[in-house]
């Protein structure tokens, strides 16, 4: 039985459909990345997950129980913690922490054990009689993370949690969701950092335009997928030569690079086409490999290379 069950969320604002028909289950133990372009639907998601938006249709359930956001017992099987940061920068880390814990009903010694706890894990306890107005962006992420914790969740939603720190910190958030997950609580992990998504997540669930467009395993998904072709070349400037069969890349050591998608079913004719292209242009062929798949090229092959603002 899973410790989540999404079922069929949709919501609209007037005649705007945000979330059409979204469907996914969580696991204990398991970070789920959920990913999309702007716009695509995935906070409108997580707030119906959070019982912060009723949605039109659709249900959550949490051990095959409907979710109620208003009822204490369920607030308390969910944490969140927002891109936007959820921490009063007049207070310690300390204070924050209990400010918070005290509202899911922490009190006393086990409230202080939970703070200290936390705020070991997440490496601000040398810092954490700080007002975290001076913290930088790092350590208030940290803690951010922190306080979406105090109430000891079972299942989280992270949104963008390493969105604009430095190196050192994203590594040690990285570290915190995979000692979280190890504990069994189920983590949604939202990120527009493809990397992070691969290195933490088993599962994904690619969003755009409200609709689920990918849902499964990372390595079955990846394994879906047909490989593009590139020819890496020098001596010639490209331009237009190739705009109905492939495009140009800058690649490195001064290299262009023409890439054949791996999804035309005529890839070998393209193929032989380039080369003839290249050989009256007078390029010369350095080599020709194929890309690895991973999970960016995925989400672009699904969502387009459109800017989304």
């Amino acid at each position: 039985m899973s410790l989540l069950d999404v079922r069929h969320l949709r919501k609209s604002y007037g005649t705007h459909l945000a979330v059409a028909d979204v469907s996914f289950e969580l696991s204990e133990g398991e970070v789920l990345g959920l990913l999309g372009p702007n716009g695509a639907g995935k906070s409108t998601t997580m707030m119906m997950i959070a019982g912060l938006l009723s949605p039109d249709s659709g249900e959550v359930l949490i051990d095959n129980a409907h979710f109620n956001a208003r009822q204490p017992s369920h607030r308390r099987d969910l944490g969140v913690v927002p891109q936007d940061l959820a921490i009063y920068p007049e207070l310690n880390a300390w204070d924050n922490l209990r400010f918070f814990g005290k509202l899911y009903g922490l009190r006393g010694a086990l409230l202080e054990e939970r703070c200290q706890y936390l705020l070991e894990r997440v490496g601000l306890l040398d810092a954490a009689k700080r007002a975290s107005r001076e913290y930088s962006g790092g350590m208030k992420r940290r803690l951010n993370f922190a306080v979406g914790l105090i109430h000891s969740p079972r299942i989280v939603i992270l949104d963008e949690p390493t969105v604009g720190v430095d190196p050192q910190s994203r590594s040690h958030l990285m570290e915190c969701v995979r000692d979280v997950a190890a504990e069994g609580v189920g983590v949604i992990y939202a990120s527009h950092y493809m990397e992070e998504v691969q290195a933490l997540c088993q599962r994904v669930a690619i969003i755009d335009h409200g609709k689920m467009l990918a849902y499964d395993r990372i390595e079955k998904l990846l394994a879906g997928m047909s490989a593009d072709l590139q020819v890496h070349v020098s001596g010639a400037t490209l331009n237009g030569q190739f705009s109905e069969l492939a495009r140009i890349e800058a690649g490195s050591e001064g290299l262009q690079t023409v890439v054949i998608p791996g999804d035309r079913s005529d890839r070998g004719a393209v193929l032989r086409e380039v080369l003839a292209r290249l050989e009256k242009a007078g390029a010369q062929i350095e080599r020709i490999e194929t890309q690895q798949s991973n999970l960016e090229r995925l989400f672009l092959q699904l969502t387009g290379n459109r800017l989304r603002d």
